[in-house]
């Protein structure tokens, strides 16, 4: 490659802020006081903390150069299989920070709080009509939480049935979150193996489906970005023995607009507003992740539940079979507004042309890659590929020193050894708001490290070179980490 994003500039070194301090330096100006000054009562406020004394210079610039050290999807294409890191449009977040929502208080009595009110209630709406289901909850925080609440509403949808079970089917393509949400609820994990085409059988659902089970968590689009194309076999397989299926919706971005899931099977699904509907993934959080549910389910959601009551929308509470509250107030009310604001500004086709982008995108790559990097399942991808390292173990290059010196080519490293049933997996998953031309950038990328695991190998065991830190030393950060901050 002649041109590439990566960076041969200027990597400015940061001291610790304390570093920088030095007395009688200050970064703003407090207005004059208009009270008496006091001695406050040490006895009940302590000692006055110690803080840095700075400039607004050296503020501005401390954060700015440690702001240069991070990658992220504004700087560049962050192809993470599995975690859809897109872009996202900026004006979701202008109408987030609109004083109307992001000035208004829990608190606030509903008649006047009819805008935000309208607002959840409409996106339950739109996320109904998106998903095919009866109804939708917004008070999960995240996509985890969100398959939390859902095994929570089968627990008790069995319990209210006279019967509790006490297994749950989990295929070795779900997410790994799925197992752990299944275990709080106290269900023992049964897990299953994809077939030979990455996806699942029913004879093997059948083989171990019984009256003690409770259900199955697939994830459909699963992890090899492979759809489950006998979802609904399995579905009736599960729904003969009194089971339920729980859908991981996490991969919705690759079928909106063209599959309900709420139509072909699916008794509860968890969407990630994260991964589809264009709010930031990452940081920590916040996030929000919604779950839907057939009408049997509908009892069990959490409280409260936005309705509608004429012309005029309230909080219900008194829901006597629901699993409760599981976040303070509604849920985050920011990240909401943003997906809002998202789903208006796309319109149905729009969300439908976007599954479509991000379905071709993924498909290119596996076709432009696949005689560069081994491809485990030839088979058409959804919104992911998944590669490994077969090919280039013949250097002794692994997919991990081709992730490091991806970093030197301008490019976040996609997601690797992930899923398990792959060994040595390289998963990549482009999204559809990156352009043609970035792909293709990223496609030369790789071909020209597959190059170098043949002509130079022992040159690229040691990338990256351009960053800010080169190769660390992985074995001894895991069996001495260094803790003290």
């Amino acid at each position: 490659m002649e041109n590439q994003p990566g960076t041969k500039g200027l990597v400015f070194n940061e001291p610790e802020i304390w570093d920088k301090s030095c007395n009688g330096r200050c970064a703003m100006s407090l207005p004059k006081a208009d009270v008496k000054r006091a001695q406050l009562d040490k006895t009940l406020v302590g000692d006055a903390p110690e803080l840095p004394q700075l400039s607004e210079l050296d503020v501005v610039r401390h954060y700015t150069r440690l702001s240069q050290w991070n990658f992220g999807v504004d700087s560049g294409m962050y192809p993470l299989g599995s975690c859809t890191m897109k872009y996202n449009p900026k004006t979701n977040e202008v109408q987030a920070s609109r004083k109307g929502f992001a000035s208004a208080h829990p608190f606030t009595e509903n008649s006047y709080s009819q805008g935000s009110l309208k607002l959840m209630y409409d996106l339950e709406q739109y996320l109904k009509e998106i998903t095919g289901f009866h109804a939708v909850t917004l008070q999960p925080a995240a996509g985890a939480h969100g398959e939390l609440a859902g095994m929570l509403m089968i627990h008790k949808y069995h319990a209210k049935n006279g019967r509790q079970r006490s297994k749950i089917i989990i295929p070795d393509t779900a997410h790994g979150t799925n197992p752990a949400s299944a275990s709080l609820c106290g269900y023992e994990s049964v897990n299953i193996k994809s077939g030979k085409n990455g996806i699942l059988e029913p004879e093997d659902v059948k083989a171990v489906m019984d009256e003690d089970t409770a259900g199955i968590m697939v994830t459909n689009p699963n992890t090899l970005g492979l759809f489950e194309s006998n979802i609904k076999k399995i579905a009736d397989i599960v729904h003969a023995k009194g089971g339920l299926v729980y859908g991981d919706g996490a991969n919705m971005n690759a079928i909106m607009g063209i599959v309900k899931p709420g139509e072909i099977g699916i008794d509860v699904l968890h969407l990630n507003l994260h991964k589809t509907f264009s709010t930031p993934h990452g940081g920590g959080g916040p996030g929000s992740g919604p779950v839907a549910v057939v009408k049997k389910l509908e009892p069990f959601l959490p409280v409260p539940r936005v309705i509608k009551n004429k012309d005029s929308y309230e909080f219900l509470t008194d829901c006597p079979d629901t699993i409760g509250r599981l976040h303070t107030f509604y849920g985050h009310f920011g990240v909401l507004i943003k997906a809002f604001s998202y789903i208006l500004s796309m319109g149905a086709k729009g969300l439908t042309n976007a599954s479509k982008l991000a379905v071709l995108n993924a498909n290119y790559i596996k076709e432009s890659l696949k005689e560069t990097l081994n491809l485990p399942y030839d088979l058409p991808c959804m919104h992911e590929c998944v590669f490994n390292d077969a090919i280039q173990k013949e250097h002794h290059i692994t997919t991990m020193d081709m992730a490091k010196r991806l970093l030197d080519y301008g490019f976040h490293p996609p997601t690797v050894y992930f899923p398990l049933v792959v060994e040595g997996a390289f998963m990549v998953e482009p999204t559809e708001t990156e352009s043609k031309e970035d792909i293709d950038q990223f496609i030369d990328a790789v071909k020209a490290i597959a190059k170098e695991a043949r002509t130079d190998p022992e040159t690229l065991r040691r990338a990256p070179f351009l960053t800010k830190v080169t190769r660390l030393d992985e074995v001894a950060a895991a069996r001495k980490p260094c803790l003290c901050g």
